[in-house]
């Protein structure tokens, strides 16, 4: 495809060790106008795969999630810019709203997100999750002080797609369960930091309100056993926040 025919989007992806995701991801943007891959040290041919298919790959070793997006983004030659996981798959009626998004007066577009868990996408009926992927740079900010779950913050307007991009990322018990013990280490630590303090209420309550807002609320239920099983995984994820920051704070006192 002509250069000159292509999207004028840059999409940027940071990487590590993602050689089993990042060819899917880079072959559903191949046709935007710039490809971006910012590593930071992957030993697998994760580097070797976005090279051929033509990205931009530059290495910067790991400062953190929000400081690494916003490193990536300031490499974006467009005005828009689209941030993609390795573990993601643009989809084509996405495309379709993307193209649609940057000719109009809107800032950034927000989408929904396209789970995989246990070798199935849930199903179109349950409440999907939704995510900022696509924006102008002059209208973005990464919260470069958050260690997890990072932005951008945003201004302007925004466009609401009503497609989605699916994600491979949760498909397993167990590297979901992975992810989920460490984020909520680091998102312990980012609310210990900011001073926030750990909630009795919160502790005993936060269990049992998450799996009924997402089992019920968000309509997992209406995934079977698989729904039931994220829903807990869920539940469990909210409730380790909470925990690690009571751990946090036990240990500051102890200490002193």
């Amino acid at each position: 495809m002509n250069s000159m025919k292509k999207i004028p989007v840059s999409v940027f992806i940071i990487t590590l060790n993602e050689e089993p995701h990042i060819a899917r991801a880079l072959e559903s943007c191949g046709a935007f106008d710039e490809l971006i891959v910012v590593d930071s040290g992957s030993t697998d041919n994760t580097v070797q795969i976005a090279t051929s298919y033509g990205a931009k790959v530059i290495h910067n070793p790991w400062p953190g999630f929000a400081k690494q997006k916003q490193f990536a983004m300031q490499h974006c030659r467009n005005s828009w810019v689209l941030n993609l996981d390795a573990d993601e798959e643009l989809t084509e009626a996405l495309i379709i709203d993307i193209k649609v998004a940057i000719t109009t007066d809107c800032d950034y577009m927000r989408c929904y997100r396209n789970d995989l868990f246990m070798n199935s996408f849930f199903p179109n009926i349950i409440h999907k999750p939704n995510n900022h992927r696509l924006f102008k740079r002059e209208s973005a900010t990464y919260r470069v002080d958050d260690l997890v779950h990072e932005g951008p913050d945003f201004t302007g307007k925004e466009f609401f797609s009503k497609n989605y991009f699916n994600h491979y990322g949760y498909n397993e018990i167990k590297t979901l369960e992975d992810k989920y013990n460490y984020y909520s280490s680091l998102k312990a630590r980012e609310r210990f930091s900011k001073g926030k303090k750990p909630s009795f209420i919160k502790l005993i309550t936060i269990y049992p309100l998450t799996f009924i807002k997402v089992f019920v609320l968000q309509r997992y239920v209406l995934a079977g056993l698989r729904g039931f099983i994220f829903s807990k995984l869920q539940a469990n994820y909210a409730y380790l926040k909470q925990a690690k920051l009571f751990e946090h704070y036990q240990s500051n006192i102890n200490k002193k």
